[in-house]
């Protein structure tokens, strides 16, 4: 029996819903002008606080707005309804090669996170616990799940590749588009009852899934109750990592001081004399400070690999020990690979951040070998590209027992 399935009752977009995840700003106020210059997009119901007709409300506060614009679109032709469909997905751009998904429901008792704990489902990260309230707060609120949930398909990811490479091919016009910030086109062919979509469910939960993407939306499902959440089944073929950064708009002592304390601590830090830019490879990471920036090697001071990754030195060695932040602190902000370098150091040279932390991108082995073998990674130490888009499926919850 697979672990992956039709999507009971979809609402599939007709046109201009598309949307970045709620979680891929690095300011809020991105948020607000996507949704002022597009009312239609995906991201006033997920983010209903960030609206500009909305702001100044809290996210529980403004819960009966996302209620209300969901309906609406609905209720204009903005979705239009679709039973028992898996919906093939294919994200393209000039020069990359393409990238391909399945968007279905997965169970949600597959989920594992530990090593003696079964299931098909790998979740891999710690998470921030309000994100999780957020995320339940808004599905028990629509009776709708609008951004999906990114999983890798380990086990039988090349012939899953291969199938809906030639399943896309044949599929004719599809039902959408979308284009993203990136220039990339998004594209989506619905999929009825039959072998084909059979023979791709097969595939997509053939094999032990990842959670690339999504480890709060999968969390909340649990937590929320649900016995399936929304899901693009991917391959390892069709994602790359990207670097995920670090900035902090407020340092709790001088910079001078930080230095002395990783120095103090093991560290070698070297002056860097032109642009700071991201490291390459791991075992070096980078820190620019207002006029100023350094390569900075961090002691390993874990017990294992895990504890030894760059994500998870930064966040014990610099924010926990050298400036007592917690990595829940507001003033800290986990930027993605879709801002250069060049965006956050420009931060600081504006006075906007004290700080911002470059770290090299994990590689896609890695990140499986760790996976697979239980482990957990450090928070926000992932960032994969090309991201699924919400608000092109959306999953109607018509059993939420």
């Amino acid at each position: 029996m697979t672990v992956v399935h039709p999507i009971n009752r979809a609402w599939i977009t007709t046109g201009g819903t598309g949307a970045q995840n709620y979680d891929e700003f690095a300011d809020d106020a991105e948020i607000t002008a996507i949704i002022e210059a597009n009312p239609q997009s995906a991201l006033g119901i997920e983010m209903p606080h960030r609206a500009p007709e909305s702001l100044g409300k809290s996210f529980a506060d403004a819960l009966p707005e996302a209620a209300t614009r969901l309906a609406e679109a609905k209720a204009d032709g903005s979705y239009t309804p679709a039973e028992q469909v898996v919906v093939l997905y294919r994200i393209s751009a000039p020069g990359e090669d393409s990238a391909y998904g399945l968007w279905v429901m997965v169970d949600t008792d597959q989920i594992s996170t530990r090593a003696d704990e079964p299931g098909l489902v790998i979740r891999n990260e710690d998470v921030f616990i309000a994100k999780v309230r957020e995320r339940v707060a808004l599905a028990e609120t629509l009776g709708h799940l609008l951004s999906p949930v990114l999983l890798l398909q380990t086990g039988r990811g090349d012939e899953l590749h291969a199938a809906l490479a030639a399943a896309t091919e044949s599929a004719g016009a599809p039902a959408a588009t979308d284009t993203d910030q990136a220039g990339r086109t998004h594209a989506i062919w619905l999929l009825g009852p039959g072998p084909r979509q059979d023979e791709l469910t097969a595939l997509a939960g053939g094999g032990e899934l990842v959670v690339a993407d999504g480890n709060h939306r999968s969390l909340a499902a649990q937590t929320g109750g649900l016995p399936r959440f929304l899901a693009v089944v991917t391959t390892p073929a069709s994602v790359a990592i990207q670097p995920y950064n670090r900035l902090v708009s407020e340092l709790t002592t001088t910079p001078d001081e930080l230095l002395d304390r990783l120095r103090a601590a093991g560290a070698e830090v070297t002056d860097i004399t032109g642009p700071a830019e991201v490291p390459a490879t791991g075992g070096t990471v980078v820190l620019q400070l207002p006029g100023r920036a350094y390569a900075v090697t961090l002691p390993h001071t874990g017990t294992n690999r895990l504890e030894n990754l760059d994500h998870a030195l930064v966040e014990r060695l610099l924010l926990r020990d050298a400036l007592g932040l917690d990595p829940g602190d507001k003033r800290i902000t986990y930027v993605g690979g879709d801002y250069p370098a060049s965006w956050l150091t420009s931060e600081v040279e504006a006075g906007r951040a004290e700080l911002a932390v470059l770290v090299a991108p994990v590689t896609v082995d890695d990140f499986v070998a760790v996976n697979l073998a239980r482990e957990k990674m450090p928070r926000k130490s992932t960032w994969f590209t090309p991201k699924a888009r919400g608000g092109l499926v959306v999953a109607e919850l018509v059993d939420r027992s």
